[in-house]
């Protein structure tokens, strides 16, 4: 990496469906934008790719898949970006990541027939974020969303074991947000907390992932 160039940060939404994740990125990307501060958004799965697109046709239920194999497929979609999140950080733009390493790991281990550890090993070695953000919904203000019920995995009893598992993540990276706050409130809750990081990690080199 370049020491002239500012590094950008690594940020990641995560939470359950339907929790704003996606409404939350676009709106961070398009506020950092107008303050000049370079950002662009990424989202997993990312249904663009080959991989992702057989993503796209298991979450749709079109194919039927093992549970490992999905869980792998998962995570090679995102070491298809590996190198592109690392130029992108290293250039000095600053990525909103919605859904990372975290919803692959706590998706498949809710289902209680793969090992929480055994899921965390292919994401061992993927940049790092600098800045995790669960968006905390209940399943009652999630069963009411838009859209709930679409796809494969959006259902009470599945999301509230996701939401359980989401819990084994705690470090000083990883914040939870409350996400029933109004969509303005809660934008400018979370861009408050993605500039500090911003300008914390600007200097320093990012780590890579290592699940414990």
């Amino acid at each position: 990496m370049t020491k002239s160039i500012m590094r950008g940060a690594l940020i990641v939404l995560e939470g359950c469906d339907r929790s704003g994740k996606t409404t939350q990125s676009t709106k961070l990307v398009e506020a950092l934008n107008k303050l000049n501060i370079p950002a662009k958004k990424i989202s997993f799965p990312d249904r663009s790719t080959p991989i992702g697109s057989i993503i796209n046709d298991y979450l749709s239920r079109k194919i039927e898949l093992p549970d490992r194999s999905v869980h792998l497929l998962f995570s090679a979609n995102r070491w298809e970006l590996e190198s592109e999140i690392r130029k992108q950080i290293e250039a000095g733009v600053t990525l909103i990541v919605d859904r990372y390493s975290y919803s692959g790991v706590v998706f498949t281990s809710a289902k209680q027939c793969i090992d929480f550890k055994w899921c965390c090993g292919p994401e061992n070695g993927l940049p790092k974020p600098d800045l995790v953000m669960f968006l905390k919904l209940s399943s009652e203000e999630m069963a009411k969303r838009s859209g709930f019920g679409d796809e494969r995995y959006e259902n009470v009893e599945f999301q509230n074991k996701v939401d359980k598992n989401y819990d084994r993540f705690t470090n000083e990276n990883f914040i939870q947000i409350n996400a029933a706050q109004d969509i303005s409130t809660l934008t400018n809750n979370l861009l408050n907390k993605v500039l500090t990081t911003i300008d914390f990690v600007k200097n320093k080199e990012l780590d890579e992932l290592v699940f414990n």
